[in-house]
């Protein structure tokens, strides 16, 4: 079992940059990534960014792709998200999510390929 738990939220000012984080449990050695996804209020569910655990290869959703900066503490088995340049549209409730299969580069964004998750942590942004 994986418990993720994210932090970091609150309310931000827009053009600002922000940094939440995600702490798992569990034998990361099992891990082979982690993601970042948001639910934006009145929007889909969404992938924002992700890494692997052994490799540290990245992942970005095009929108957030130069503003976003996802990073692993391996000592401290957390991922952070850095947001830069904060927007009114990053407002969103931030989950991270951990998948322990290998999974092909192009399934990464899929909400169905990761198995646990977070409860999430409200990021707003105030203009």
């Amino acid at each position: 079992q994986v418990r993720l738990a994210e932090s970091g939220g609150g309310l931000v000012q827009a053009g600002s940059s922000h940094r939440i984080s995600c702490s798992a449990s569990g034998d990361p050695f099992t891990w082979y990534a982690v993601g970042w996804f948001r639910l934006p209020p009145g929007k889909p569910f969404e992938f924002v960014s992700a890494i692997t655990w052994a490799t540290g290869k990245t992942f970005y959703q095009d929108s957030v792709k130069g503003r976003f900066v996802i990073s692993r503490d391996e000592a401290k088995n957390t991922v952070h998200l850095q947001i830069n340049s904060l927007r009114p549209e990053d407002a969103a409730d931030y989950y991270c999510a951990v998948v322990q299969t290998p999974a092909p580069d192009h399934l990464m964004k899929l909400r169905s390929t990761y198995a646990f998750w977070g409860q999430g942590t409200q990021v707003t942004v105030s203009s």
